[in-house]
């Protein structure tokens, strides 16, 4: 799948440890657990205990004794990702949602991160400065963000369909979704499952959270974050095998 979608990527050290914990709760592993399930999703001991050591210093992980959990910006990504887990399901209203900047950013690292917010806020861009959603979602800003930001809701004059598409692409949303399904189905080992799984959450945290009226049909939502449950039972009883077999050899 190419890099609009969602890319199934080889399995490393470090995404093997994040994935893991960012499904965790709460999301924090003593090194002997960390260690034994990722040897046994295949990756070498020492690549695992360097990856811890590259992790704590970059800022992906905090060690507290023996045991390391997410730091407290992949925290707030857990958060995000639990919540793209359950979909909006209410009435719609038909008005949309208008956020325009009206305080511009310092840099050009600080615009990165403001439009980052929009689009994990599920808003997309009409135009520099102007983004707009389907006012489903009930969004409330962080306060520093809010600062910036003048709200309003309306109708466009475009079809809300047509405006969604341009916007949110849902069709090529669907697409991936239904490839990374087949991928799953086609996984024969928990290693491969992994891999898919991994990419699977990344493609529901892009999910744009429309209104079932916007929707294409048969779209798969539901369906991938079914198949990310049911692995993440699969994963959580494979790990729990791992370190009841691991207790009864020690």
């Amino acid at each position: 799948m190419d890099s609009r979608g969602a890319p199934v990527r080889k399995l490393t050290a470090r995404s093997a440890i994040l994935s893991a914990l960012l499904g965790a709760h709460p999301a924090e592993a003593p090194v002997r657990w960390i260690v034994r399930v990722s040897t046994g999703l295949g990756l070498q001991e020492s690549a695992v205990r360097a990856a811890l050591t590259r992790m704590v210093a970059v800022g992906d992980l905090e060690r507290r004794d023996s045991a390391y959990r997410l730091s407290p910006r992949l925290i707030e990504r857990q958060h995000r990702q639990d919540e793209a887990m359950h979909p909006p399901t209410g009435e719609w209203d038909r008005t949309w949602r208008l956020a325009i900047v009206t305080v511009g950013a310092d840099d050009s690292t600080d615009r990165a991160a403001f439009r980052e917010v929009l689009r994990a806020k599920k808003f997309g861009e009409l135009r520099e400065g102007v983004w707009t959603r389907p006012d489903n979602l009930g969004t409330e800003f962080p306060v520093a963000a809010a600062r910036r930001l003048t709200i309003f809701t309306g109708h466009p004059g475009e079809p809300d369909s047509e405006l969604a598409e341009r916007l949110f692409q849902p069709d090529d949303w669907a697409d991936d979704a239904r490839l990374l399904l087949s991928a799953m189905s086609a996984a024969d080992s928990i290693g491969d499952r992994f891999e898919v799984a991994a990419a699977t959450v990344r493609h529901i945290l892009n999910d744009p959270m429309l209104p079932a009226e916007l929707l294409p049909d048969r779209w798969p939502g539901h369906e991938l974050r079914e198949a990310y449950l049911d692995f993440r039972a699969e994963f959580a009883a494979f790990a729990e095998a791992l370190m009841r077999t691991s207790a009864q050899r020690s």
